[in-house]
């Protein structure tokens, strides 16, 4: 479903991927992991059209989309859920949902698709009437989701989805993951929290300063003598 090939990113001088090369299968969720500043960011944003790669390329379902810009390839079905949730807080839950149909012509089509949401997250259907900015943490990294969802995402890109949440909202937002997966969309997953990350993931890469260093599946890597101590607080 995509495969990259070969990935070079610059930041002027700095050299932030280095022959990155990954795939994701068709019903997979595959965890990218790796500490601060590794390139799992960078990655992501290479992939959906906001950075412009230096070398290499991407494929998505068989095409060629290292050089197309974002709205072009959001248009083919892989949606980005950046860092940082980046809800519209003056705007109400439902109107946020709304935006994320903007490329759907079919009106019909939105509202089924935001019905969906709702069904799949009831938190939000109960606050529909809310602004966005009033959320909790958790609330507003749902709504980021329900919000890519309603785009239509085969394959949906999420940076740090539980960054800043408490465990059991942690737990909540790894349910959906899979949840969202299960219906049949695969997902791209950049995770600082490898625990949770390898328990959704069905493999997983690491990187370490633009490069992949390690792959494989997920149950192996949380096994791994590497990554357990790197990444798994030793346990």
């Amino acid at each position: 479903m995509l495969e990259i090939r070969g990935l070079d990113v610059h930041y002027g001088g700095v050299h932030a991927l280095r022959g990155l090369s990954l795939t994701v299968a068709a019903g997979e969720v595959v965890a990218l992991l790796g500490n601060n500043g590794a390139g799992k960011t960078t990655t992501l944003s290479a992939v959906s059209g906001l950075l412009r790669p230096s070398g290499g390329s991407i494929l998505f379902e068989g095409a060629d989309i290292t050089r197309e810009p974002p709205h072009r390839i959001t248009a083919r079905g892989l949606v980005h859920v950046p860092e940082g949730r980046r809800v519209f807080s003056a705007l109400t839950v439902h109107e946020n949902l709304q935006l994320g149909g903007y490329l759907v012509r079919d009106q019909a089509e939105i509202r089924r698709r935001i019905e969906r949401v709702y069904d799949l997250l009831p938190r939000l259907a109960e606050r529909r009437r809310q602004r966005g900015g009033t959320l909790s943490g958790g609330e507003q990294q749902m709504l980021a989701i329900g919000r890519a969802l309603v785009t239509g995402p085969r394959l949906l890109l999420l940076d740090e989805p539980s960054m800043g949440l408490a465990p059991l909202v942690v737990a909540s937002v790894m349910e959906l993951v899979a949840g969202i997966n299960a219906e049949g969309t695969s997902v791209l997953l950049v995770e600082q929290n490898a625990v949770a990350a390898l328990r959704v993931a069905h493999r997983g890469y690491v990187i370490e300063n633009g490069a992949c260093v390690l792959d494989g599946p997920a149950a192996g890597l949380r096994e791994d003598a590497r990554v357990v101590e790197a990444y798994l607080g030793g346990v």
